[in-house]
């Protein structure tokens, strides 16, 4: 009988040492994610492009904000998947509370949702940090500049939103990591990789590859198309 019970002991030992490792390794940061921008009403560019931009700005916030060490930023893919699962895609469908769910369902505690409008070339980005325990929106950033500027009003909102969520401030961490956070991305270069991440999303493999390169020899150092080419060539 005592054999046995320390048979079961010993049995059952690995299993608890393997539930308590893994609770060590599970990430405990607070988790941000980013809804595709909304297009608030654009005049200057095809449609595609706006349609492109939608994901191409959370993207590119999304790469900003996961700089910061001491935030988990979710996949844009994975938050992409959910908005088409429950068809949100459409104008006017994604509010506070619905981007609160969104983000529980993602692990986030943060949701960040925005709306650009690009007016012959005056360009504006409107975003809100929610809570999503609360469904409150914590903070709005806001910020207006030329076209060409694009990639600086993405990366100043990223860094205000960093301290509206009670996160250390974006970090200069030295090498490549400066590098990426001094760079500055010509805004045309963003704009095929937008289009790029559109026909990524719409299984277009082959013109998002296209895209992805046309990036790439506009800002040949480009970290995110890089990695976009690579996922789009492996799928």
């Amino acid at each position: 009988m005592r054999a046995r019970a320390v048979l079961t002991v010993l049995t059952l030992v690995p299993v608890v040492l393997g539930a308590q490792q893994g609770g060590r390794n599970q990430d405990t940061r607070p988790g941000i994610a980013v809804l595709p921008f909304n297009n608030g009403g654009s005049y200057g560019q095809g449609k595609e492009d706006f349609d492109a931009l939608e994901r191409g700005i959370a993207g590119m916030m999304i790469s900003e904000l996961s700089q910061n060490p001491a935030a988990r930023v979710v996949e844009r893919q994975e938050v992409q998947r959910l908005v088409d699962e429950q068809n949100l895609g459409a104008q006017g469908r994604v509010d506070p509370q619905t981007a609160s769910k969104i983000g529980k369902l993602v692990g986030a505690r943060y949701m960040v949702m925005g709306t650009f409008v690009d007016f012959y070339g005056d360009f504006r980005v409107d975003v809100r940090l929610i809570n999503t325990e609360t469904g409150e929106v914590v903070k709005t950033e806001s910020e207006r500049m030329q076209r060409d500027h694009m990639f600086d009003i993405i990366r100043n909102i990223a860094a205000r939103l960093m301290k509206d969520a009670n996160l250390p401030a974006l970090q200069r961490q030295g090498g490549a990591s400066e590098q990426r956070m001094g760079r500055q991305v010509p805004t045309e270069a963003l704009t095929y990789y937008s289009r790029a991440l559109l026909y990524a999303d719409h299984g277009q493999k082959d013109k998002a590859v296209e895209m992805f390169n046309r990036a790439l020899v506009i800002f040949p150092g480009y970290a995110e198309a890089e990695e976009g080419l690579q996922k789009a060539k492996s799928s």
